[in-house]
């Protein structure tokens, strides 16, 4: 694993969407594992400032994201798949049907999930994955826990998460359960690119200076292969 550090948030955003776009550029029809939430959406814009100026293509490209909550329609103003389509997928010549996010709305959460990991299995896996990470450590959401769970799964949120969440719901409930992509996939991810802004200094600090433990689940790509840290802050984390 290598710690990259930026200046600011456009550096940060730069570095990122510039390895992406190199993904594709060597592998055009490469499946794309995709994050919601602000730390993307800087690298979101700049992504979509490559294509516009011609120099990404998205047409052979396939796009998973980590998650989504449980109980929204995709065609909820704060569900993950409604976020993805405004700030994304409708602005990119990305193919809709190459484009996947867990239905938070199905009737059976349990079935979702199994269906959700075959689906990456038949894409042949994730080739890049693009990962935030939250003030106690999850990625995707996947919490802390006694232990690392593998597979896609239906997980109840924690207090910090929902807090950290509620400023993008109106009523500042965000619903308490999610779906998200398990360990054993995302660490199965030929390369992995985490993002953090300055205000996650501490928890990265914390992440990726220590042991890998379930009680802060992005330590464990301290044991990927081929997995960046790009993030900001005041000083360099070594």
């Amino acid at each position: 694993m290598v710690l990259i550090r930026e200046n600011d948030f456009d550096e940060m955003s730069r570095c990122a969407a510039d390895l992406i776009a190199a993904q594709l550029k060597r592998k055009p029809d490469s499946v794309l594992g995709l994050a919601t939430g602000s730390s993307p959406l800087g690298v979101y814009r700049r992504l979509i400032e490559l294509y516009e100026a011609g120099k990404v293509d998205f047409s052979r490209a396939y796009a998973v994201n980590l998650d989504e909550y449980c109980g929204l329609p995709a065609t909820h103003p704060e569900s993950y798949a409604y976020f993805m389509k405004e700030n994304f997928f409708d602005h990119i010549n990305i193919k809709p049907e190459n484009t996947f996010i867990p239905n938070g709305n199905a009737a059976d959460p349990v079935a979702e999930c199994v269906r959700y990991d075959h689906l990456i299995g038949w894409l042949g896996g994730i080739d890049l994955q693009l990962l935030g990470i939250g003030f106690n450590g999850h990625v995707g959401f996947n919490e802390p826990s006694r232990h690392f769970i593998d597979e896609t799964h239906r997980v109840k949120l924690t207090a910090s998460t929902l807090e950290a969440n509620g400023r993008f719901f109106p009523d500042g409930k965000p619903p308490a359960y999610a779906i998200t992509v398990g360990m054993k996939t995302i660490m199965r991810a030929k390369t992995v690119v985490l993002i953090a802004g300055e205000e996650k200094f501490e928890i990265v600090k914390r992440a990726f200076t220590g042991a890998v433990t379930p009680e802060v689940p992005a330590s464990i790509l301290l044991d990927h292969p081929n997995a960046a840290v790009i993030y900001t802050g005041k000083e360099t984390i070594e």
